[in-house]
């Protein structure tokens, strides 16, 4: 046996090994550095103060972002030790990514985060019901840092607590990132949380859409808040509802309205406001001219509350919808807000909800009166007393219309091009109630109307589009 030969050829599969695990190592090492291990999947967390650019990312240079984003996105999840999202990979080009109920966790939100530093077309991001308390609230604040995308962040129900409240008003306080909607709901956050979103939000002018829905905040809290809506120039809609404000919190809430020049939405319903609440809120109507949304549901405002927030309608230009359902008012303070809207010409209000209140007769003949002055109005109320077993279902509006228009020879969207004194296909609802209120052509029932609204701005928009009856054989529609 040639012994020679035989060491030769074990040289040479030492060295091939030796090569191949070269390559392999260099291969690990080249996977390794697409992603930078940021500090904020290490060990020790980051603290909140410091916005460093933890979530850096290097990407391959031949790499465009929508292309290279997957890559980014695996390799965080190898970091963190997360399975990938399949979602989150099939709808990264997507403006709007819905991963609510994912089950992400800090550790799942710091591996979207990573991938999100990058990107360019989600503007939109909701996380909702995920567990991703303080750590993956830091790891999102950091990347809004480097992202100038995303526009509105929904991270309600995650458990955040005050830690968690502590390193988002940190960041609203920047006031830096391209963000105008945050939506916190149920993050227990409570009265010392409200003195950070007060400090944070009273400078900062790009946060339009706040909601603090489902908190902890009472009558401290409230004050709070209501010291905040003085200054605050940027919010338009305020959620603060399912809290528990009451008399003192509400007192804050009435008077910041007085002064505040932007809120244009506030829902406070299930708050205990009281009548006293209602006489601040009232109070207050009368100055305000900004507000057009106002929800006041269940807050214990009987009679009394009721004809003292009626005094604020007298005055008001700029509501339009005020919602009251279950506050423990009967007809007769039912009867005096409709009447407030009467004796004021001015008034705007398109809807007023109290669907729980049992009217009678007489009430519905007093609002036939108020809908002549105000044909636009809609007040949804329960059931008429006494007529219940009589009552017949009115056939549908869009029913009555098309025998109406085959008797005529037309389409139905002449008939309501007719009506249209705007001139286009799309009409505010206010203005599409009034404009079938008013024609005589087709007699129609308001609850008719309702219904037919509700069925061509089934989302609640606002806008009517009846374009959608226009039939191709007919001349093109005004635009």
């Amino acid at each position: 046996m040639d012994y020679d030969d035989d060491d030769d050829d074990v040289a040479e599969r030492k060295q091939d090994e030796g090569d191949q695990q070269a390559e392999k190592s260099d291969s690990d090492e080249d996977i390794i550095c697409v992603v930078e291990p940021p500090a904020v999947i290490e060990k020790d967390k980051v603290q909140p103060e410091s916005y460093e650019t933890d979530l850096e990312i290097e990407v391959d240079s031949e790499k465009t972002f929508t292309t290279g984003q997957e890559d980014v996105y695996l390799e965080a999840c190898k970091l963190v030790g997360v399975i990938p999202v399949s979602y989150f990979i099939r709808n990264m080009e997507e403006t709007h990514m819905n991963l609510n109920h994912h089950g992400l966790g800090p550790k799942g939100t710091k591996a979207i985060a990573i991938a999100l530093v990058s990107n360019t077309t989600i503007t939109r991001l909701e996380l909702e019901d995920n567990w991703i308390l303080e750590e993956g609230a830091l790891a999102l604040m950091q990347m809004l840092h480097e992202n100038y995308y995303i526009q509105e962040l929904n991270i309600s129900n995650n458990h955040l607590d005050s830690p968690g409240a502590k390193i988002i008003t940190d960041f609203l306080l920047e006031n830096t990132s391209s963000l105008w909607s945050i939506q916190l709901a149920g993050n227990n956050f409570n009265d010392d949380t409200a003195q950070m979103f007060c400090n944070a939000l009273m400078s900062n002018y790009q946060i339009k859409v706040l909601d603090l829905s489902h908190n902890e905040f009472s009558e401290k809290g409230g004050e709070q808040l209501g010291h905040m809506l003085v200054l605050n120039e940027g919010l338009q809609t305020l959620n603060l509802s399912w809290n528990q404000l009451n008399l003192k919190g509400a007192l804050s809430l009435c008077h910041s309205l007085r002064v505040n020049v932007t809120l244009k939405i506030l829902d406070v319903s299930w708050n205990a406001f009281g009548n006293e609440g209602a006489q601040a809120l009232g109070d207050a109507l009368k100055v305000n001219s900004t507000l057009s949304y106002l929800d006041i549901s269940n807050n214990h405002l009987n009679n009394e509350g009721a004809i003292k927030l009626g005094k604020g309608l007298e005055l008001n230009e700029t509501l339009r919808i005020l919602k009251m359902s279950q506050n423990p008012m009967t007809v007769e303070g039912a009867l005096s807000l409709v009447l407030s809207v009467k004796k004021n010409t001015k008034s705007r209000l398109e809807e007023i909800n109290i669907s729980n209140v049992l009217v009678t007769e007489e009430f519905v003949k007093q609002l036939d009166g108020v809908f002549f002055i105000h044909p636009e109005l809609d007040v949804i109320y329960g059931e008429v007393a006494g007529t219940v077993c009589k009552s017949v279902k009115s056939p549908l509006a869009l029913t009555v219309i098309k025998a109406y228009v085959k008797r005529k020879n037309t389409t139905v969207f002449e008939f309501l091009k007719s009506i249209d004194h705007l001139g286009t296909t799309k009409m505010p609802v206010a203005e599409f109630r009034k404009a079938l209120t008013m024609q005589t052509k087709v007699p129609l029932k308001r609850i008719q109307i309702r219904e037919l609204i509700k069925t061509l701005d089934p989302y609640g928009t606002g806008i009517v589009d009846y374009s959608v009856f226009y039939e191709p054989s007919e001349a093109a529609p005004v635009k």
